[in-house]
């Protein structure tokens, strides 16, 4: 049943029991086998993949079938209709042109010294896109998860994701991929796919980034190859905190909630609202629609679901930051008044007809955003998740002399002889005869 909390202290209390639901000591035992895997994908390359795929995936795979052929590419696009072909190719207009405003540019300033300074972003050679498998189809994230590498100008994105019966991949998956430029797809899942995109196999080549999300195993898989290659976030069970007043819909917010509740038995559902009225009404579409969507979405209602009460909306954004969400939704009056006072959240849904679905499908922004409280110092993939910035600098022999007294004396207090001569030799007479050693 989802609770109401109308004090300050107990509302406080129950945020942060929320945001330490998933424990470290919960993750020791994953995190051993999830070493393993990586360890052993590291030293048997394809044979190692072959074998957890019949171990987890239960799909027994042959070397030739790890990559999906072009057959099965060019007959994906016969196995889809029409109106999601044209939701797939709408959706690929949509994030295209939000990263393209997005990407940074290369920039030089001359200074009045004849110093230039500058930056230069270059693309990484090489991404991997993890896609995870479920029973229902995931096109959008791909679409998601490439189009800012496709934008950055990286020369390679290949996807790794599970195989489902038969060793088939959803037809508009493929579709998806193909439609935003993906050049190799891999039938596997898991922490194993990690470590084949992380390390490299025979078959699968080793990338520079890794994006994408999936299950515990995947997350901590991604954890522990960061720093031999880049990653986009780490992400696990989301939050969505939903600030109200009296001019909110009860109907649009209890069906926020549910399907937060459906996504992960622990998603956490919030409502912080100043309308008491409205907390009641909020409370009773939940508990009457929930047995609707299953068991898993009631364990996540009745667990990490809640309702606070609050006296203004200040105290509402005070709470909200604590929690650090990854969604946010203002479903007030006049949602540009209080977005100021927001400092930690993934995304922020404004107005009363923003529904989350616009995240995950269709607005631009990857839906991957920091979850956990990781928004307080944390923000989702970007352009610039696959691309590496060059500061550029150049001095004027004029330029060097003005400043050659100041590095000199912090080169021999830092490094030493050696850093104070690369700097003298270049004086305008070749030596500093006038400087005192």
């Amino acid at each position: 049943m989802l609770r109401t909390i109308t004090q300050p202290a107990e509302a406080i209390a129950e945020l942060q029991r929320i945001c330490d639901r998933i424990q470290d000591d919960h993750l020791l035992h994953k995190e051993s086998t999830v070493r393993e895997i990586l360890s052993t994908v590291r030293r048997q390359g394809d044979r190692a993949l072959l074998q957890y795929t019949a171990e987890f995936d239960q799909q027994p795979l042959s070397l030739a079938q790890l990559q999906v052929s072009g057959a099965e590419l060019d007959a994906a696009y016969q196995q889809i209709s029409q109106d999601v072909l044209a939701a797939i190719r709408v959706c690929h207009q949509q994030i295209q042109a939000f990263h393209t405003q997005q990407r940074p540019q290369n920039r030089v300033h001359f200074g009045d010294q004849q110093v230039v300074l500058g930056q230069r972003y270059t693309p990484v050679d090489r991404v991997g896109l993890y896609t995870r498998g479920t029973q229902l189809p995931s096109p959008s994230q791909v679409l998601m998860n490439a189009v800012p590498a496709v934008v950055a100008g990286v020369a390679q994105i290949i996807m790794a994701t599970p195989p489902g019966p038969e060793q088939q991949i959803h037809p508009a998956v493929l579709v998806a991929a193909q439609e935003v430029g993906i050049d190799h797809i891999y039938r596997v899942g898991g922490a194993q796919a990690i470590a084949a995109l992380a390390y490299g196999t025979d078959t699968i080549p080793a990338v520079d980034v890794i994006a994408g999300n999936g299950n515990i195993y995947v997350t901590l898989a991604k954890k522990l190859v960061y720093g031999t290659v880049g990653i986009d976030a780490l992400t696990g069970p989301s939050e969505l905190v939903v600030i109200a007043d009296h001019t909110a819909h009860p109907s649009y917010i209890a069906a926020d909630l549910l399907a937060q509740a459906a996504s992960d038995p622990l998603a956490a559902a919030i409502l912080i609202t100043t309308d008491a009225t409205l907390a009641t009404k909020v409370i009773l579409e939940v508990n009457q629609q929930w047995t609707h969507y299953g068991v898993l979405t009631e364990k996540a209602i009745a667990h990490y679901g809640l309702v606070i009460v609050v006296d203004q909306l200040m105290e509402a954004a005070t709470l909200a930051n604590q929690v650090a969400p990854a969604r946010l939704t203002l479903a007030i009056q006049d949602p540009w008044t209080l977005v100021e006072q927001i400092r930690h959240a993934g995304v922020v849904l404004m107005g009363h007809h923003t529904p989350p679905a616009v995240i995950q499908y269709l607005a631009g922004p990857n839906p991957n955003v920091p979850t956990g409280g990781t928004a307080r110092f944390g923000s989702g993939p970007t352009v610039d998740t696959f691309m590496k910035r060059m500061p550029l600098i150049e001095y004027s022999p004029p330029a060097l002399d003005q400043h050659l007294h100041q590095l000199d004396a912090l080169a021999q207090l830092e490094s030493g002889l050696a850093q104070s001569m690369s700097i003298r030799v270049r004086s305008q007479e070749g030596r500093w005869d006038n400087l005192k050693d």
